[in-house]
């Protein structure tokens, strides 16, 4: 039997060479933290590099778990619009929210061919020994997707061993209030925040009851 191919996430070598960079930084509080520290070691490796800095992004007092970070949003952004040939990140914690968000972030800038390089995990996806390390990154995402959906499925055989209902709960619809209160020249919208649901299922409702005299409500 043919073994199932999975898809991979692959960063093939870049033919562009590296001029312009932007820096990235992040501290996750106000408080007894600087970016100032990182940024100085990305400015004096870039400039040991002979590259251009482009922009300086920083997001500070922002928690890594954060769905969006406005400095970050923009350098995905000016990627996109190719100001800059590589990013430039003190370390890799400080940029990828998750280890899913790293991988897909990581993927996007592979496609732009902007090169992403992490000062101090020696991590440079513009090298061959970069592009392996983000193989691993890339097989230990696809590892920790199939744990979490392992332990969604037991969570969810275990449930129902226990006779447990899974599922939203069904609602219950008076159609009788609903057509009451039509009769009464209620509109849809005072019926359905009276009742507590949705317009959809107030509408299922009342078309379920039976006609009297051919008459629509």
């Amino acid at each position: 039997m043919a073994r199932q191919q999975r898809s991979t996430i692959s960063i093939q070598e870049s033919t562009h060479p590296i001029t312009r960079v932007a820096l990235y930084a992040r501290v996750s509080t106000l408080n007894n933290q600087d970016p100032e520290m990182q940024l100085s070691e990305l400015r004096e490796y870039a400039a040991h590099r002979g590259w251009q800095i482009v922009e300086e992004f920083t997001n500070q007092g922002v928690s890594g778990c954060k769905e969006s970070r406005p400095a970050l949003n923009r350098l995905m952004a000016d990627a996109c619009r190719r100001r800059f040939d590589a990013i430039l990140v003190w370390k890799i914690d400080r940029f990828g929210r998750s280890l899913k968000h790293l991988v897909n972030a990581l993927a996007e800038l592979a496609a732009l061919g902007v090169a992403f390089i992490s000062l101090r995990d020696n991590l440079d996806l513009s090298t061959p020994s970069g592009r392996l390390m983000f193989q691993i990154i890339g097989a230990m995402a696809e590892f920790e997707r199939a744990l979490i959906q392992e332990r969604v499925r037991a969570g969810l055989r275990n449930a129902r061993s226990k006779g447990k209902k899974l599922g939203r709960p069904r609602v219950t619809v008076d159609a009788s209030k609903i057509a009451s209160l039509r009769a009464q020249g209620r509109s849809w919208g005072e019926i359905v925040e009276e009742m507590g649901i949705g317009n959809g299922t107030a509408q299922r409702a009342l078309a379920g009851l039976p006609k009297k005299g051919g008459a629509a409500l």
